[in-house]
């Protein structure tokens, strides 16, 4: 493959990643107003398309380590930025990268707060179900067995170890 099938190949696959990135963030945007309204359908419905988007995203990625190592360079961010000097020496095709890159983070950053509000939720509904049945509360702390949570739990205080 020459160099100019190899940056028109490139091209496209950073299009295309570009536009799965913009759906991805739209739908944790919207994820995240869909867990305030605590819609279970809705939300269901936007896992799903989530979950499409990494596996389309996914598919870019491999893609791009294969054309990366048809043509030699390693699988890497380093070997992508090789090929892309190689294939695209005026450098117009690393501004797409960096869109990429900025919005990829900024999905993440959705993705963790949504992840966080799901976890504030479940801590919630778990301490409400912990007062129905009268189980008693789990314990966040650090325990004698050096590890956290509900395992190094035991009935009663522990005041001392030998």
């Amino acid at each position: 493959m020459d160099q100019g099938v190899c940056r028109e190949h490139l091209t496209t696959l950073l299009r295309e990643e570009s536009a799965v990135l913009a759906e991805l963030e739209e739908l944790l945007e919207r994820e995240s107003r869909v867990l305030e309204t605590s819609d279970v359908q809705a939300l269901e419905t936007t896992t799903r398309a989530r979950q499409e988007r990494m596996g389309t995203l996914a598919r870019i990625e491999e893609q791009r380590r294969s054309l990366c190592a048809l043509h030699g360079f390693s699988a890497d961010r380093a070997g992508l930025e090789g090929l892309m000097v190689w294939c695209d020496g005026d450098g117009k095709l690393l501004s797409r990268l960096r869109e990429c890159a900025e919005r990829a983070v900024r999905c993440r950053d959705l993705n963790d707060r949504n992840g966080i509000v799901v976890a504030a939720r479940l801590k919630r509904v778990e301490g409400m179900l912990d007062a129905l049945t009268g189980r008693p509360t789990r314990s966040d702390t650090y325990g004698p067995k050096k590890g956290y949570g509900a395992s190094n739990a035991r009935p009663g205080r522990v005041l001392g170890a030998a």
